[in-house]
């Protein structure tokens, strides 16, 4: 049963009196003043006050009298349905008087989270610090409303458009130490002081463009933090009962489409070359583009790893992480059962991104060859580096038994990170369309379509959840499969006459006229006109009356 109560309130004051009714003074001789409550005159006028309501709880655990409070309503109508609501949700367990603000809540909620991996932790503790807390930790959580998780997405906006002026005001600032660079090293020597000191100052002024923020949150990243305080006050709602809903599902952000992959066709390569922009964020290369760059790198340390990316679609961490132990060369097979993962300076050992990743990729022959002349090479390596480091222990340190696939000289796995950098320095120098190391996946997943394979086939090799994410990816297809695509509709339809084609020059040729079929009437007699009857209408079937 609904216990409260409304009432109106003012902020007039008037002086204190005693029993006898006589003023109350202070130590300096004034009179005391004090609020005058429901005894105000003028609480009777309409515009005069405001509405304020309590709601009577039952006792808590310690039969402590529970009685939320809260003025400021304009109507008695208001403060009712406001009272009436505070009584709901205490009857469907909220806890409508607590004090726990969002940054309490959210760090105490974040702390139980030990089910995340160390990259997801890592994502979740930024956003948090950085961005929920600044903007919403103040707040109370049962105040929490969509409206105050809107106003942090507007500012996330606002930050975004000074941060890209930034990032130009960087841009322009190289440029101009570049230029400044130029003059002073073309200059006759001896090279004029103002020279060097311009090319001083331009510097200065890069190093200070680029102190100021540039990072960008895209749609992407503004989703995922949806979804993290989204996930925050599902927790708060159902588990704990600190809100009356999750407020993070009435949110509007800018729409995000994860980005398709596109292939470098000979028009898209040739505005590159112009322009120097990408088309896109994912790029394939074609199959005649991933030879060149195969062939290119041959003779490169890292070819057996990129031979394994390019064709069955590893990731880097995976690349990077593989240990021999789940390698089986007999059967060619390699299984996917840990990644080395990097963020900044630091890198771990992790599972796989996810429960379909761990999976077993069947090797192609050239990559199984590979892979066995690499294991080769790799043992004759550490019998010469165990050999140096006898003979000179101060220069090589003891061989690192990692017992990963692919490693440096003594033994030690590779940096993910290291990895994008020298891909990215090889397709530079190789003149290729740029894509990114992460982009030899979709080049994998590309080529074996083309090649005919199924797509549930892809999927498993990818390790991706589910098919309609593969399918819904890798829909970016060859331009010599589009062209077979185009064409086999046309090919099943049965034609009695192919058309030809015309040479340079003619105009394609209109309909030809069918031919006489076996028993059709005689041709229409000639008119005065000297024509067949019917020559410029329709066709008249056969057997039709005059």
């Amino acid at each position: 049963m609904f216990k409260g109560s409304v009432y109106k309130r003012c902020c007039c004051k008037g002086p204190m009196t005693n029993e006898d009714g006589s003023p109350v003074l202070d130590a300096d001789g004034r009179p005391k003043m004090k609020e005058l409550g429901s005894a105000c005159p003028d609480l009777g006028k309409r515009d005069h006050g405001s509405w304020y309501y309590y709601v009577e709880l039952p006792p808590g655990p310690k039969g402590e009298r529970r009685r939320p409070r809260k003025g400021g309503f304009l109507t008695k109508k208001k403060a009712e349905e406001k009272a009436q609501e505070i009584w709901d949700q205490a009857q469907d367990g909220v806890d409508v008087l607590s004090d726990e603000t969002v940054e309490q809540f959210l760090l105490r909620w974040f702390g139980k989270r030990v089910d995340l991996k160390r990259s997801s932790w890592k994502t979740y503790d930024d956003h948090i610090r950085r961005v929920f807390i600044p903007n919403l930790g103040h707040i109370k959580m049962r105040d929490l409303r969509t409206r105050h998780l809107q106003e942090m997405f507007e500012q996330v906006w606002r930050d975004n458009e000074a941060h890209a002026a930034n990032r130009d005001a960087a841009e322009l600032a190289k440029l101009e130490c570049e230029a400044a660079h130029r003059s002073w090293k073309q200059a006759a020597k001896p090279r004029p002081p103002e020279l060097r000191q311009h090319w001083k100052d331009a510097k200065e002024k890069l190093r200070e463009a680029r102190r100021k923020p540039r990072y960008i949150t895209g749609p992407g990243v503004q989703l995922k933090m949806k979804n993290e305080l989204s996930a925050a006050l599902d927790y708060a709602k159902n588990t704990e009962k600190l809100i009356s809903d999750n407020w993070a599902q009435h949110l509007v952000l800018p729409k995000y489409t994860p980005p398709k992959p596109l292939v470098w066709t000979d028009e898209r390569v040739a505005r590159w070359q112009e322009t120097g922009q990408k088309p896109g964020p994912v790029m394939v290369w074609t199959a005649e583009q991933t030879g060149a760059f195969l062939d290119g790198v041959a003779e490169h340390r890292l070819y057996p790893m990129l031979h394994l990316m390019v064709f069955r679609g590893t990731r880097r961490g995976e690349s990077c992480g593989l240990p021999w132990r789940e390698t089986d060369m007999t059967a060619g097979t390699v299984h996917i059962s840990e990644q080395l993962v990097a963020a900044s300076y630091d890198v771990w050992e992790d599972t796989p991104k996810s429960d379909s990743g761990a999976r077993t990729i069947r090797l192609d022959s050239q990559t199984h060859q590979l892979l066995l002349f690499w294991r080769r090479r790799q043992q004759t390596e550490r019998a010469e580096w165990e050999e140096k480091h006898c003979k000179n222990p101060k220069k090589y340190g003891p061989y690192i038994d990692s017992g990963r696939v692919f490693t440096w000289e003594d033994g030690r796995p590779y940096h993910p990170e290291y990895l994008s950098q020298i891909f990215n320095r090889l397709v530079q120098r190789l003149g290729l369309p740029p894509v990114r190391l992460h982009d030899l996946r979709h080049c994998a997943a590309t080529l074996s379509l083309a090649a005919g394979i199924h797509m549930k086939t892809i999927q498993v090799m990818l390790g991706h959840s589910s098919y309609k994410l593969t399918a819904d990816t890798y829909t970016s297809v060859l331009p010599q499969l589009e062209l077979e695509a185009a064409d086999a509709p046309v090919a099943i339809v049965p034609r009695k006459a192919k058309p030809q084609e015309s040479t340079e020059g003619e105009q394609p040729q209109g309909p030809r006229a069918l031919p006489e079929v076996e028993g059709a009437a005689d041709p229409a007699p000639e008119t005065d006109s000297g024509r067949a009857a019917g020559s410029d209408g329709p066709d008249v079937p056969a057997g039709a009356a005059a």
